[in-house]
């Protein structure tokens, strides 16, 4: 097949081009390579797949050296006349939409680059998929979604009335779209809420990155809520891999639909939402210890009141996904913390 993964350069953008590259899948990337975070980190990791860094040039396709099947460009989500133009010269197959602003907290610093690419950005891949029949499209959203409910574990059957920042907010507003388009024009469709992602190559503003920064570098970590959180951490592996299920996993019209009690997670339209995590949460201070562990030293920690925008836990209800894929996470959370640390130290001579 020929897939578009947009945010290519980003975490798990990354290890999906990957994977879909090992498999034998002729794949486009792109990214816009914002500066939210070090875009050396998005420059490694491009480089992971063959893309050197003549890649910060906008609006040129980039060959892979190492990857015969593998190109990408540098475009912002929200051009809309350059995804128009994209669509109609690839006829991509299938789209994997990563691309986003990410981060809760820097929603409320910064609000409008939410609505830009999350909200923009989005409309544009919807309607280049209707105007170009793409066979599915399957993008990001997030566990935020679940904001304030307090019944936990988290089920795609929930209610999600509730978003605690602009950055759930966004992605709620992503699955509403897509089903409008689902419903409409029969794009096939299925969002994914990712629960805490790691693993090597990780982002630097979320915990596990933070943390192995601070503790190998004799700083105190930030620990929120006093410790009391929990956190239903997911290995990068594990989250590709379902990815990857999903892309090949058409979305389809539910046969048990009923409009007297409507399921939010499917539709008679072809929509699907699943969560994709570990479905087995982690009590912050133990993440920390195991961190600890990882690092062969103690973290000075500094405890700290709830920040605005957080919730106190996230934990995956993922047996719907399971079903429909066979998706299981296999990696145990001290593996993929020592993993995640023994990249740190490499990649930054530590």
């Amino acid at each position: 097949m020929k897939i578009l993964v947009t945010g290519a350069a980003g975490f798990i953008g990354s290890y999906v081009v990957q994977q879909l590259l090992q498999r034998g899948d002729e794949v486009v990337g792109l990214d816009n390579i914002n500066d939210y975070y070090d875009i050396n980190l998005k420059l490694g990791r491009l480089k992971q797949a063959g893309i050197e860094q003549t890649a910060l040039n906008w609006y040129q396709f980039i060959q892979s050296d190492t990857q015969p099947n593998y190109r990408f460009i540098r475009m912002n989500l929200e051009d809309n006349q350059a995804i128009k133009m994209l669509f109609a010269n690839e006829q991509f197959d299938r789209v994997c939409h990563l691309a986003a602003q990410a981060g809760v907290r820097y929603s409320i610093e910064n609000p409008y680059a939410y609505i830009q690419s999350n909200v923009d950005g989005f409309i544009n891949i919807l309607e280049a998929c209707r105007q170009h029949h793409i066979q599915h499209l399957v993008y990001a959203s997030s566990s935020s979604v679940y904001g304030l409910n307090g019944k936990v574990p988290f089920s795609e059957q929930d209610s999600i009335a509730h978003p605690v920042s602009l950055y759930a907010a966004t992605k709620k507003s992503n699955e509403l779209m897509a089903h409008s388009y689902s419903h409409l024009y029969q794009i096939p469709t299925t969002g994914l809420r990712f629960f805490t992602v790691y693993g090597p190559w990780g982002r630097p503003d979320m915990s596990p990155f933070l943390f192995t920064d601070a503790i190998l570098n004799d700083r105190p970590i930030k620990v929120f809520n006093n410790g009391d959180m929990l956190r239903d951490f997911t290995y990068i592996d594990d989250i590709s891999e379902g990815v990857v299920r999903c892309i090949d996993q058409i979305a389809q019209p539910s046969e048990h639909w009923d409009a007297l009690n409507p399921d939010p997670s499917t539709s008679l339209a072809p929509y699907r939402i699943y969560n994709i995590g570990n479905a087995n949460p982690v009590k912050l201070m133990d993440f920390i210890q195991t961190i600890e562990q990882a690092c062969g030293k103690t973290a000075v920690k500094q405890f700290l009141p709830m920040q605005p925008g957080d919730v106190y836990q996230t934990n995956a209800d993922t047996s719907a996904l399971e079903e429909a894929v066979g998706y299981k996470p296999a990696k145990p959370i001290a593996d993929g913390l020592q993993a995640t640390v023994d990249w740190f130290k490499d990649y930054y001579s530590l």
